[in-house]
């Protein structure tokens, strides 16, 4: 309380810290970094193994197991996932949220140096790399055009080097780059005319390629270096190393071979809009700007690419400012929405004066928490934004409740000085426990596990920021503005009207210039005279006129507000007893409808309870479900491509672009799409979320969607009009709101017999394709195709002097090339390797049969001591924990929720006769949507716990705590009834936290109403009459904190976004589907609480005050029978 009174005795230095804070909140607002999603670590670290042609089975055995052995050691880990595939493996470790990155990679990159030595001679040092959202791209830009490769390949490098440049910028990485790489095309038939072993010929090439350091000598008349120039340093190097030598004669590397600079074969195909592409992926510095380093990355490629051919076309997309711009705008547009429907409730209730001091509430609380957020080193990203949104209202309850008290006392004839003292005095410790209770009610989301609760984290912090600065803003601005709102007024008067003078005089001079000179340059010396004198005689004007309106303004402040005959009462700032007799109005009518309620609480008590009941069990039988995010309106989507059978890069490049020109011809009829990006040859093999069997992507990114249908008509015409493409699979994937899980409905099955593994997962996906609402069904067995293995007999070889390796290295040459060396040219920052193989006409399966090997007998066929077999192909070999498992995933149709097809699963899965050495569950959504579930269960009974010792420390009374913690309970009736008015699901997610937020301002009325009771109990003799006087003091404020909350929140729940600059209203903006669920659970239940609060907690403190007096009229009555 003494801190209140020096804050009205201190006025002055009062507002001066309130316009300290705004200022500073201002330009801390426009200062702090933006982003589109938190900066968290996200515990998962992966070791990537790389060993050129090795099989699935063999890269399990001799990369994966070691590796595994020893990352299972590790402390900390909560999953290991491995997967084996031809040409590598890699191992996924999964640490426990809130983990110690530095320490965790430190023990990852100790354990692979251990396990190195295990690992084949010619496995690639396996690569320790650590999942980071900083370096996913906030831009992709992409070049495409007719071109040749190297042309776009050197440009997009000269970008990369101009970008990085940037300090802003953390990395930009090329897609679609090939390694480059010499290539020495060894005809056979010339080496067997030339009588050269392919051996020898590779040797020579590696002898002379050596870094010779020959050293110094010193003859003692002078030092001198000695140089032996032994690198290859060009291609004409190697075409000029001699082969055989004979007298005069001399082969060299030039008539037996053609040597010529190329790229690495193509694995992958990319394309944008139908020409193929290169793109350059930009990741931002954690901490930076995302609008500004976006724009900055544009601003570079704009310049350089004046120097570029014509026909390259360049492609912006991804761009992650775009949904920060919108989220800014948003949060901008429902704050000024939030100002003025609060304005105009509290103006219509309490007058003018209350509506203005309300108001400014909310942009003093928004800006001092973005102050504490920019002093914390925090950004500005889509969960702050969305805390802000939700504090919208909550913040100004506290500040509604003590100008409505003043507004009274004004009433009562108190000056403002005292009325505000009062109020702010005298609904402190409300006002404290009520946001108290509110902050308790977030507390526990700090604590919430994974990578969810890592990016929720920012929700409980920045509310208790804000709605740590709204107490401020309600026990000591608010007050001080109220008191002293007369003089704040005329100041605000003086300059605003001097200041519009000034700039309406500014104006007058520039227009009379315009008309004298016209385009004309007039003198120097008359535009700076014309703005002193016309600009001068504005602000005069301004002031004196602003000086009229002024003491206008501050005679109506200054006259009471209440009757002219009332004088103050002699008031310490308790509550005091209201004539009931004398109301009118809505409130009169209200004190009936609450002593027809009081006559019988038990009654009243009772049907609560059953509504209670009655609400969970409709929404049970009535009810939409359950679901685990809401499913917002993507920005882009995937057109996935499945094909089975031993294609070539070739064939599914072709393949896919099948797809891409129906795609291409449906953005020709509609434009829906500002980008088609395809890459095909099973691009994202190595991803655990994509099937084996997908050959190639289509990235398609929608225009605005208010300029294009929805998402999922779009995707159903694009299946549609490929539907008649033989001999592929087309689905499409949205993107995901919320954390990435992949498809929806996930089935995992894990054995330590793996041969049991593909017979259930047969059982498994029979029964889930005849399931009505999935779509796209996969599963992870082995695909249909063979391979060739090429078995060697030992003992008939080794009669012909050759062994396996010989062979190996000679198939080789008819495979991807046997690597001879490196060098490192002028006009490269990379070693180049020298690779040598046969030309493309002997690179085929025949030509295996013909390989030839020089040995110590001659030239020898391999087939003489080789058998070719054809083999079913072996595919991806999955495993966690060490286990191997198999999949089944699916995704659902529009309007179908995951979870029905989980529980129906779940139930068929005893009857399934499924193998009990099989395990199996259930990964994905239902996994994540199960921890989330449990978690908020857990918070929300830790919240009830704190409010409760918060409420028992406020009332010392355990009834008092227990019956507005009951009305937290009671509030989920509305939550269900309006879940089922409009027909939503109710989110795991979204719709949890509001129950949680909603017990925070459910608290807040019930607590202010309690303890106006107590205060009247003690002045009025009868419980009745002081719970009526109870019920009409707290209507009022009631109604405006449920009113204004409701406002606050009624856009996001109808979907509204008014933009104030455009003067543009939309509804179902894809930003505003995020909020849905939570803003109508907060505003069904609060509307159903305010009933609570009104009715029902009336009745349960009649009930008790029947009971107190039952139970003391019979003692009584036992005191009066006993004898004297």
């Amino acid at each position: 309380m003494s801190l209140i009174d020096a804050g009205l005795n201190r006025s002055r230095t009062v507002l001066a810290t309130l316009v300290l804070l705004l200022v500073a909140g201002a330009f801390s607002f426009i200062a702090i970094p933006k982003e589109a999603e938190p900066d968290v670590n996200i515990p998962i670290i992966y070791v990537s193994m790389h060993h050129e042609g090795i099989s699935p089975e063999d890269s399990e055995r001799l990369l994966v197991r070691p590796m595994e052995a020893e990352m299972r050691s590790i402390e900390g880990v909560k999953e290991l996932r491995a997967t084996s595939y031809l040409g590598g493996g890699n191992v996924v470790l999964e640490f426990e949220a809130g983990f110690n990155a530095d320490t965790a990679i430190d023990d990852v990159r100790e354990k692979v140096d251990l396990v190195r030595p295990d690992l084949p001679d010619d496995t690639d040092e396996p690569t320790v790399n650590e999942v980071n959202l900083s370096l996913f791209p906030v831009l992709v830009v992409t070049l495409s055009g007719d071109v040749p490769e190297r042309t776009l390949m050197r440009l997009a490098r000269d970008l990369q080097d101009s970008v990085e440049a940037i300090p802003e910028v953390l990395e930009a990485t090329i897609g679609g780059d090939r390694d480059e790489l010499v290539e020495i095309v060894v005809e056979p038939q010339l080496l067997e005319s030339y009588n050269v072993d392919p051996a020898a010929l590779l040797e020579l090439l590696s002898r002379s390629n050596q870094l010779v350091a020959a050293g110094a000598i010193d003859t003692g008349q002078g030092s001198f270096a000695i140089k032996v120039p032994g690198l290859i340093e060009n291609v004409d190097d190697i075409l000029s190393l001699p082969v055989k030598v004979n007298d005069n004669a001399k082969v060299t590397f030039r008539d037996l071979t053609t040597v010529h600079r190329t790229f690495r074969d193509r694995d992958t195909v990319a394309r944008v809009n139908g020409q193929p592409a290169v793109s350059l992926e930009i990741s931002k510095r954690t901490g930076s700007n995302i609008i500004e380093t976006i724009e900055q990355v544009r601003s570079i490629v704009l310049t350089e690419s004046t120097e570029w051919p014509d026909s390259v076309t360049i492609n912006f997309s991804q761009d992650k400012s775009v949904q920060v711009r919108t989220m800014l705008s948003d949060l901008q547009n429902n704050v000024l929405s939030a100002v003025l429907l609060v304005m105009i409730a509290v103006v219509g209730a309490l007058g003018l004066r209350s509506g203005i001091l309300v108001a400014v509430a909310i942009p003093g609380s928004f800006l001092t928490a973005i102050l504490v957020l920019n002093a914390l080193g925090m950004t500005v990203n889509i969960v702050v934004l969305f805390s802000l949104i939700l504090a919208v209202g909550m913040l100004v309850d506290g500040a509604i409740v003590v100008t409505e008290y003043a507004d009274r006392k004004l009433r009562e004839g108190e000056p403002p000085e005292r009325a505000y003292g009062m109020a702010a005095k005298r609904m402190a410790w409300p006002i404290i426990a009520s946001t108290a209770t509110t902050l308790a009610a977030f507390a526990p989301l700090l604590f919430w596990p994974g990578i969810v609760g890592e990016f929720m984290k920012f929700l409980p912090i920045t509310l208790v920021a804000t709605l740590s600065a709204s107490l401020t803003m309600a026990l000591l601005f608010v007050p001080v503005l109220g008191a002293n709102f007369a003089i704040v007024s005329r100041y605000f008067i003086l300059i605003g009207a001097a200041a519009l003078g000034a700039i309406i005089g500014t104006s007058i001079g520039n227009g009379i210039l315009s008309a004298i000179f016209g385009d004309t340059l007039a003198p120097a010396y008359v535009r700076p005279m014309a703005t002193v004198l016309l600009g001068g005689t504005g602000l005069v004007g301004g002031w004196w006129l602003g000086q009229r309106l002024a003491a206008i303004v501050e005679r109506n402040l200054s006259r009471p507000m209440g009757p002219s005959n009332t004088k103050p009462k002699p008031s310490d700032g308790d509550d005091s007893p209201v004539d009931l007799a004398a109301l009118t109005g809505i409130t009169a009518a209200y004190v009936r409808v609450l002593r027809g309620a009081l006559g019988r609480p038990a009654i009243i008590l009772s049907l609560a309870f059953a509504t209670l009941i009655g609400s969970w069990v409709l929404y049970g039988a009535l009810g939409k479900g359950v679901e685990f995010f809401p499913s917002v309106e993507p920005e882009q989507a995937a057109v996935q491509i499945h094909a089975r059978g031993n294609l070539s890069v070739t064939e599914k490049a072709s393949l896919v672009g099948e797809v891409e020109q129906r795609i291409l011809e449906l953005q020709a009829e509609r434009g829906e799409f500002d980008s088609v990006y395809s890459k095909s040859g099973n691009p994202e093999q190595q991803q655990e979320d994509v099937a084996e069997d997908v050959i190639g992507t289509i990235s398609v990114e929608f225009t605005d969607w208010d300029q294009r249908r929805p998402a999922d008509v779009i995707l159903a015409d694009i299946i549609s009009r490929s539907g008649d493409l033989a001999g592929i699979l087309v689905e499409t994937r949205k993107e995901e709101s919320g954390p990435p899980v992949g498809k929806p409905v996930q089935v995992q099955l894990s054995s330590r017999n793996p041969d049991l593994l593909e017979s259930e997962v047969a059982k498994v996906r029979a029964f889930v394709d005849t399931l009505v609402g999935l779509k796209d069904v996969e599963d992870s067995r082995p695909l249909p195709g063979i391979e060739w293995e090429i078995n060697v007999d030992r003992a008939e070889a080794a009669k012909f002097g050759a062994d396996v390796t010989m062979v190996g290295n000679a198939v080789k040459f008819v495979t991807n090339g046997m690597k001879i060396t490196d060098y490192r040219p002028d006009d490269s920052d990379e070693e180049i390797d020298i690779v040598a193989r046969y030309p493309s006409s002997d690179r085929t399966i025949d030509q295996l049969d013909e390989i030839r090997l020089q040995t110590s007998e001659g030239q020898v066929p391999i087939s003489n001591f080789v058998e070719r077999v054809a083999k079913p192909r072996t595919g991806q070999l999955s495993r966690v924990d060490a286990i191997r498992v198999m999949t089944v995933r699916a995704d659902v149709l529009p309007g179908v929720l995951a979870d029905d097809m989980v529980t129906e699963i779940r139930a068929w899965l005893p009857k399934a006769g499924i193998d009990p050495r099989v395990e199996v569950e259930f990964r994905g959504e239902d996994e994540e949507q199960k921890a989330a579930q449990a978690f908020l269960q857990k918070a929300f009974g830790v919240a009830l716990f704190l409010m409760a010792i918060i409420l028992v420390t406020q009332f010392n009374s355990f009834y008092s705590a227990f019956l507005i913690l009951s009305a937290v309970i009671m509030s989920t009736v509305g939550v269900m009834l309006g879940l089922l008015i409009v027909g939503q699901p109710f989110g795991i997610v979204m719709s949890g936290i509001g129950v949680i937020a909603l017990a925070g301002i459910v608290v807040n009325n019930n607590i202010v109403l309690i303890d106006t009771f107590d205060r009247l109990r003690k002045q009025v003799a009868s419980p009745l009459d002081a719970i009526l006087m109870t019920g009409a003091q707290r209507l009022r404020p009631v109604l405006l904190t449920t009113v204004t909350t409701v406002l606050g929140l009624l856009p996001m729940v109808l979907q509204i976004n008014i933009d104030f600059v455009t003067r543009e209203i939309s509804q179902g903006a894809p930003s505003t589907q995020w909020w849905v669920q939570l803003s109508t659970a907060i505003v069904a239940g609060l509307s159903f609480a305010t009933i609570l609060t009104l009715v029902i907690t009336p009745s349960a403190l009649m009930l008790r005050e029947n009971f107190v007096a039952r139970r003391q009229a019979r003692r009584d009555a036992t005191a009066g029978t006993q004898p004297a």
